[in-house]
């Protein structure tokens, strides 16, 4: 639903009434599912679409900031900034190459380790005893 209508005026009651789940309940499985709470996901959602929105480069920033269901040009931007690692205007007057650097604040995100998970192993096979081995052993 958030990537559908994410220029909709989304609230977390009306995303658990849709999920049929209590607010709280809402947020604390949607958090369990994907790391981070609803209201951050939207606006990562928000955001991307706001990014392929200022690269066209023929909306202000004001307007593709309500064009993407934003209220707030001042928290836009904050969010934007902290996402992209530059401001919404910077990253519209930037050429869009292929080729194009990373900025710096992105890249360090995209080059630190991940958390290593536990590997599964099998447990070792049990010891084999004198005189078994010659009776496991076909003849």
């Amino acid at each position: 639903m958030m990537d559908r209508d994410y220029a909709e005026p989304l609230d977390v009651p009306a995303l658990a009434r849709a999920a049929l789940m209590s607010p709280g309940h809402f947020q604390r499985s949607f958090r369990a599912a994907y790391g981070e709470t609803p209201y951050s996901y939207l606006m990562t959602r928000r955001v991307e679409r706001a990014k392929a929105l200022l690269r066209r480069g023929d909306l202000s920033v004001t307007e593709v900031c309500f064009a993407v269901g934003c209220t707030s040009l001042g928290s836009f931007s904050t969010r934007f900034t902290e996402l992209v690692g530059e401001s919404p205007s910077a990253y519209r007057a930037r050429n869009h190459d292929a080729g194009e650097p990373i900025p710096a604040c992105v890249a360090k995100f995209l080059t630190r380790p991940t958390r290593a998970r536990p590997v599964a192993t099998k447990p070792a096979p049990e010891p084999v005893r004198n005189g078994e081995a010659e009776s496991a052993a076909p003849s």
